[in-house]
């Protein structure tokens, strides 16, 4: 993509807003997809590494980038936990990491407002609208091609099949997560093209999402709640 220098998890937080009504729409589970590209970030940088299932840091390693400095402190401090365990613990802390950043480097406005008139809290508007609309444009031509998956970046890739497999419905409904199932099964191993073993960590890491998905959607089903991102 053409916009590469923000990290997977701040692009696929801007994927889920919806430009025409400028907030985020069709992701309840936003958080755990914003988690999924941080640990798929930090992966494909080699700054984790899978250790019979236990998601490893390499100590003291350091990216730069506020939202994927603080899982890899919080991996470094934490007991060990598999793809599974690190796709849940704490996700809404790297989202609101993400959202902090985007704020600060102008992606995002962030206005001062009261619920019910009373209680603080603040609400969050796109200022980069068009950049959005091209990100989104570029995620579909990654998933649709005709460009082969043997070309497309491998950033690129995982942010696509995350986007799939977290249920952005903005980005890929269900529909097109059906059609493409055999391309996003590719774009998952071209994911991890660049060293031995880590098409398996994105593998495992697609699939930890996918359960962290259903375990969401099941708890909602139960609750009869909503969900936000």
């Amino acid at each position: 993509m053409p916009y590469g220098s923000l990290s997977l998890p701040t692009r696929i937080y801007l994927l889920a807003w919806d430009t025409g009504r400028n907030r985020i729409t069709g992701a309840p589970d936003l958080h755990l997809a914003v988690r999924a590209c941080a640990l798929a970030e930090l992966a494909q940088r080699r700054l984790v590494t899978d250790v019979d299932g236990i998601v490893t840091p390499v100590f003291g390693a350091r990216t730069g980038e506020p939202a994927l400095d603080g899982l890899l402190e919080l991996i470094e401090e934490s007991r060990p936990r598999t793809w599974r365990g690190w796709m849940t613990h704490k996700a809404r802390d790297t989202r609101a990491a993400v959202r902090d950043q985007l704020v600060s480097e102008g992606y995002l406005r962030a206005e001062r407002t009261r619920v019910f008139g009373i209680f603080p809290a603040r609400r969050y508007e796109l200022q980069r609208a068009g950049y959005v609309e091209v990100l989104h444009a570029e995620a579909l031509a990654v998933l649709h091609g005709p460009v082969p998956v043997s070309e497309v970046p491998e950033g690129d890739a995982a942010l696509v099949v995350c986007a799939a497999t977290g249920k952005l419905r903005g980005v890929v409904p269900g529909k097109d997560r059906r059609r493409y199932s055999d391309r996003i099964d590719e774009l998952t191993d071209r994911s991890g093209a660049s060293a031995p073993g880590l098409p398996e960590v994105m593998r495992a890491l697609r699939k930890a999402l996918a359960s962290a998905v259903s375990s969401a959607e099941a708890a909602r089903s139960s609750s009869g709640g909503g969900g936000g991102g």
